[in-house]
């Protein structure tokens, strides 16, 4: 007898059995997941051995992860930046380099590849912060989306849902024409990245959201603009935030107010926006985002790795700012260290421990993630949810030895992305048994793709 989904009619395309999965509050052993649709059709716990067909899943079953904060091309960048010392600002001169150098077809060739990275770490959807827009020089692709267009297809390719989030990055900072690098990144006016973002378009694993780079990179009589277009089509809204004391510094000079308050004084704060970074604030920047329920994307690994500093993740917390997670520039791609590296520097700024319970971290790397991404339903196992699971192994070197109820402080505390055995999306098996089973040699992909922009 042919199942069918109890809600849709449609019918029942893959059933499986998880040894172990975390349902939101606690680890249930035995349960089996049918998939209708591309979505969950029904969950059904005590179930002890595999039903026939159902594919088997060993160790701890997740909701599938969610990266809401990438700048795709960064992943070039890992280990040639960390030569040396400097700063933010010497780290940028880096960057830009290499984003000299892309093309469509080579951006669309690091974004696969560094999209079915994520996809082994068990990340089923990703946020691209996307301003790489133009050729060399400012002069737009004669398809003024072509950079876009591409990484829409690599995480197609990946296998991965995405939410790309077109960004308007006009000035290189307050009153000031963009550089020879940023020109690339610039539409010139808030009116002309309208325009042309409003030519984007998505589908069923594709949203198009909008983002304001930073308020030294957006003027702010052109604020508006933004948040308006991403208002009228009830799109997420990202925008850096106070990732560094220069930046505070110089809006105070220009404006004479922080940077939070300009964006709440020009209309850009609100439940669909999310802030990334958030990192230096005062107690009325924290009240703010708070009170305007403005999410909170906190990317540790790159945090650290630029010596940006700590954001005070509990306290925007307490004041009504959602959690989510990132791995930005790409140091390394591993939603569970940064889960970790929140709690952590937490315990280290305050030297206390247990800000965040283990399903509170796993709530920031999947439901809370997904939902500063534009999918609400997403990022729980529970009937009616996209079909998008990851399942780490319990039984690794890092991970054995713990009881399996306490498999998600196992998957928090102790698991890394090198623990992955299986990713699912939309119902589909993407990755099976630590192998992409889209692209064969993903380690080979990636140095391919890298090697072509340092040749």
């Amino acid at each position: 007898m042919q199942l069918t989904h109890r809600t849709t009619g449609a019918p029942v395309t893959a059933t499986y059995w998880m040894d172990h999965a975390w349902l939101g509050t606690h680890v249930e052993p035995g349960v089996t997941l049918d998939v209708a649709g591309g979505r969950i059709a029904g969950i059904r716990t005590g179930v002890e051995a595999p039903p026939h067909g159902a594919t088997v899943l060993r160790g701890l079953t997740l909701p599938g992860l969610a990266n809401t904060h990438s700048h795709a091309f960064h992943r070039a960048l890992r280990a040639t930046v960390q030569v040396g010392s400097g700063t933010f600002w010497t780290w940028r001169e880096l960057m830009y380099r290499t984003a000299a150098k892309l093309t469509p077809d080579t951006y669309f060739d690091l974004a696969r590849a560094t999209y079915a990275e994520m996809a082994l770490a068990g990340i089923t959807s990703v946020g691209e912060f996307h301003y790489l827009h133009h050729a060399p020089g400012g002069t737009p692709y004669a398809n003024p989306n072509a950079m876009g267009e591409a990484l829409i297809a690599a995480a197609a390719e990946a296998g991965i849902r995405i939410t790309l989030l077109d960004t308007a990055y006009l000035a290189a900072g307050f009153g000031e024409q963009p550089n020879r690098h940023q020109l690339r990144f610039s539409d010139t006016t808030a009116e002309a990245w309208a325009e042309r973002a409003s030519l984007l378009k998505g589908d069923d694993h594709t949203l198009i959201g909008a983002a304001v780079h930073s308020v030294r990179a957006v003027p702010a009589d052109q604020l508006a603009t933004v948040a308006r277009w991403a208002e009228e089509r009830d799109a997420p809204l990202h925008v850096h935030l106070s990732e560094q004391t220069a930046e505070n510094d110089a809006c105070r000079a220009a404006h004479g107010r922080t940077p939070t308050r300009l964006l709440a004084d020009h209309g850009v704060l609100g439940p669909r926006t999310t802030g990334i970074h958030n990192t230096h604030l005062t107690e009325e920047d924290i009240a703010l985002l708070g009170s305007s329920t403005t999410g909170t994307c906190m990317c540790p690994t790159t945090e650290r790795d630029l010596a940006d500093g700590i954001g005070p993740a509990a306290a925007l917390q307490k004041a009504g700012s959602p959690l989510s997670l990132g791995s930005d520039s790409h140091a390394v791609i591993d939603l569970f260290e940064e889960a970790r590296a929140m709690e952590l520097n937490e315990r280290l700024r305050t030297h206390v421990r247990g800000h965040w319970t283990a399903a509170a971290l796993l709530r920031a790397a999947s439901a809370d993630g997904h939902a500063a991404l534009g999918r609400p339903d997403a990022g729980v196992l529970e009937p009616g949810a996209p079909a998008d699971l990851t399942t780490i192994a319990l039984d690794s070197v890092r991970t054995a030895g713990p009881v399996p109820r306490l498999a998600a402080e196992t998957a928090v505390f102790a698991a890394s992305a090198a623990d992955v055995r299986h990713t699912v999306v939309a119902g589909r098996h993407l990755v099976r048994d630590g192998r992409h089973t889209r692209i064969e040699d993903v380690p080979q992909a990636l140095a391919t793709a890298i090697a072509a922009l340092h040749g």
